[in-house]
């Protein structure tokens, strides 16, 4: 068993992106034992799961209710283990005392969701909205039944995880998850503490982020959420920041810090502005928060997403602390030789990928492209049109010199658009594909071992 994680990037390892929302339940049911041991007959050693917190009516992991809770309807399972049983048991209230400083607001939070119809928390009653004592003690003992449910959930979901996480890593098989850099508007964590946010005295953002006009979009991209007060986070001692990445390793075993570069600086935009075009760059203290970060809880396990455009000072960051980061393949067939995300200049420092959640799959992405750009990716790679693009890219990966290949499953899949995740930008259709679990046979499993053995990405034969 890996008892303890210290030296995750000092290995090759192959691993595998997907998120537990795509697993479909199954006749035999324990589909998650299912995933694992597929997963572990293919000699992956690596689950790259996306944030599983509760989402809005998008979808989206990466804006949720609470940066801490868990959406419990990633696992069902969690409540037909445990039930809706009396919460009686010692380890139950030592889970609510521990988890107190997120908790108590979440349970609040979503009580006082369902009793405003869903509204958002910034459209509250002002007694509610602003948190007043007597006004939240009076919820406390209206609905006690209600926010134990609550907490008990939780508690429930963090016990059915845990021994999926031992079943893993009895498999030698590592969870790696994901830390999005920013908070929703609408979520238990601002509405708990407005002040480490940049609000008015209503509640409304000052700023929000996103970022600028770039190759992809001539207006930028404006993602809305409310920026940081860093000043007033770092005079707290970063304690948010700090609970939050403790809580998250007892679910993961290392993990990616979406939107690496906003821990350098982030785009400002006027909240009353609909477009990112006006914005501005503002450093942030990002340098001090993982500072703070390693001195009291040692080498973290993080892994830096730096995709998009990044300066030298972000480098500087990434490198001061050591964090590996990110290559796509997909992003590396334009005509500039050191292009990060070309195969020949990717280095052990890094995580590779043929695509993210983001991305098109492999065979849509190709498919998509016109006859002559296909025509200069078959020239890139070395391969005729009557080779196999997705794996060709996924031998590409699992052979460059990443300490970690991640490969979606439906690029293992070979699937085509119709099996894309997300498409950034974009408000429906996201978040809802189903992994067929009967082609995970045999016969994959057989390809992928062969390929992690030849690629030398086998942990226990190294």
């Amino acid at each position: 068993m890996l008892d303890k994680i210290t030296d995750v990037f000092q290995h090759r390892r192959g691993g595998v992106l997907l998120h537990p929302r795509s697993l479909p339940a199954s006749a035999e049911g324990n589909r998650i034992h299912r995933w694992l041991d597929f997963m572990h007959n293919s000699g992956l050693s690596v689950w790259q799961i996306l944030p599983l917190g509760v989402p809005h009516t998008d979808g989206s992991p990466y804006q949720t209710q609470s940066v801490f809770a868990v959406d419990p309807l990633l696992f069902p399972e969690a409540t037909e283990m445990f039930g809706a049983a009396e919460p009686l048991r010692n380890e139950f209230r030592s889970f609510c005392r521990e988890q107190a400083h997120w908790l108590e607001d979440f349970a609040l939070y979503m009580v006082l969701k369902r009793l405003y119809v869903g509204n958002p928390w910034y459209s509250w009653m002002a007694p509610h909205r602003n948190r007043d004592a007597a006004a939240l003690e009076k919820i406390r003992q209206q609905y006690e039944c209600e926010l134990t449910a609550v907490k008990w959930q939780q508690y429930a979901l963090l016990e059915f995880w845990r021994g999926l996480h031992r079943q893993a890593l009895e498999q030698g098989i590592l969870i790696y998850g994901d830390l999005p850099i920013f908070v929703a508007h609408d979520s238990a964590d601002v509405w708990a503490h407005p002040e480490w946010f940049m609000l008015d005295d209503k509640g409304q953002p000052v700023y929000v982020s996103g970022v600028p006009p770039d190759y992809f979009s001539a207006t930028g991209q404006r993602w809305g959420n409310p920026h940081y007060d860093w000043q007033a986070m770092q005079a707290d001692g970063f304690s948010w920041w700090k609970a939050r990445i403790k809580y998250l390793l007892e679910w993961v075993d290392m993990f990616r810090i979406d939107h690496f570069r906003g821990l350098e600086a982030v785009w400002m935009i006027d909240a009353e502005d609909k477009s990112a075009v006006n914005g501005f760059w503002q450093q942030t203290l990002g340098d001090e928060l993982l500072s703070a970060i390693t001195s009291e809880m040692g080498p973290v396990p993080m892994v830096a997403e730096d995709l998009g455009i990044i300066t030298d000072a972000v480098r500087e960051l990434k490198q001061k602390y050591r964090l590996p980061g990110m290559s796509v393949l997909q992003f590396g067939f334009d005509a500039f030789d050191d292009n990060p995300h070309k195969a020949h200049n990717i280095t052990a420092d890094t995580v590779v990928y043929t695509g993210t959640h983001d991305n098109n799959t492999l065979l849509g992405w190709f498919s998509s492209l016109s006859e002559q750009e296909q025509e200069h990716v078959r020239d890139s790679l070395g391969i005729s049109v009557d080779d196999d693009i997705v794996w060709t890219m996924i031998e590409k990966s699992m052979f460059s010199s990443a300490c970690l290949s991640v490969i979606p499953i439906q690029d293992f899949l070979s699937l085509g658009e119709e099996a894309r995740f997300n498409t950034p930008g974009t408000m429906e259709g996201n978040w809802n594909w189903m992994l067929p679990l009967e082609n995970l046979n045999e016969n994959l499993q057989k390809r992928i071992h062969d390929l992690l053995a030849s690629s030398g990405r086998l942990p226990n034969e190294q």
